[in-house]
């Protein structure tokens, strides 16, 4: 091999670093595709599967709200021959009434094709138990919490305290309902009536749902429609739950009135296990918080129209 001057040696060696350092990033840009390729294809697996027949048990913890992962997971169940049955285990004061809406609806299209079963743990109010009348079967424990039946819209009046440090708002709105109630005025006149309106039509189709779904007389969910909590006993009694109970009594109902076999493995299908790339998701979304000057794992702040026993954090 011919000497080379020591210029033309370290552009030499530069240009071999140069290659290998491209093909290294080739083949790193190739394996992070075929792990993002692998990675969607296997989101909405189920776990174990190809180990058999199973029941599938959908979480349902905390805060509702509308949810379009849960959604497609739903669906996938919907196809999915290996799942034989869901388990709907609940623990929540209820979210949004467009949530209990959407979960409502996903289960009514989910028990026309396998059993479903919900069973209610500690909480089971407004939405939540929106989520459970979806279901075939409500199973809950004596001393849950169950009922709620009800949609309210809250609204701060804070003129006082704003008078006080010297704020007034003010607005340009395109009609007399826009943005109506200012957070400076009290909830009357025409914006009272326009929000009771909204409240009352989505509590009209709570109650009728509620009679359908328990075969009562729409005047009997009505007086039960009163906002009231109750315990599992006591939503015997009236009618809103079916049994006492946990997962273990579901799951034998479901053998023995639904023909499902015995034994079956029940996997957690929702709140998806994460992938290992979860720590990522958990790090941009606290970013973006943190960015907003939000706490990365502060509360949700709902505004708007819910289905809720009572603000707090979650059980």
């Amino acid at each position: 091999m011919t000497d080379l001057p020591p210029s033309s040696a370290h552009e030499a060696l530069a240009a071999d670093t140069y290659r290998r350092s491209r093909g290294l990033w080739r083949v790193l840009a190739l394996v992070a595709a075929v792990i993002a390729v692998l990675a969607m294809t296997a989101r909405f697996a189920m776990p174990g599967q190809g180990a058999g027949d199973v029941i599938a048990r959908v979480t349902i913890d905390g805060l509702i709200t509308t949810n379009a992962e849960r959604q497609a997971l739903f669906e996938h169940l919907l196809e999915d021959d290996t799942v034989k049955a869901v388990v709907v285990a609940i623990n929540s004061t209820g979210g949004t009434t467009a949530g209990g809406e959407e979960l409502y609806e996903a289960l009514r299209r989910l028990s026309d094709k396998k059993p479903t079963v919900s069973a209610i743990n500690e909480f089971g109010a407004s939405a939540a138990y929106m989520t459970a009348i979806g279901t075939d079967r409500i199973f809950a424990r004596r001393l849950s919490i169950v009922g709620s039946i009800g949609v309210l819209y809250q609204h701060v009046n804070a003129g006082k305290l704003l008078d006080t440090i010297g704020i007034d708002l003010d607005k340009v709105a395109s009609g007399p309902l826009k943005a109506e109630p200012d957070n400076d005025e009290p909830l009357e006149g025409a914006a009272r009536v326009s929000l009771n309106e909204l409240v009352q039509d989505s509590f009209a189709w709570f109650v009728d749902i509620v009679a359908e779904r328990r075969d009562m007389p729409r005047p009997a969910a009505l007086a039960l429609a009163d906002g009231r909590i109750v315990t599992g006993r006591v939503a015997l009694d009236a009618g809103l739950i079916d049994a006492i109970g946990g997962e273990l009594e579901a799951i034998d109902w479901l053998v023995k009135e639904r023909e499902v076999p015995e034994k079956l493995a029940v996997v957690d299908v929702w709140p998806q296990p994460e992938d290992g790339f979860g720590w990522a998701g958990r790090l941009l979304g606290g970013s973006a918080r943190a960015a907003l000057g939000l706490s990365p794992d502060g509360p949700v702040v709902l505004d708007g129209l819910v289905s809720l026993w009572q603000f707090g954090p979650k059980p």
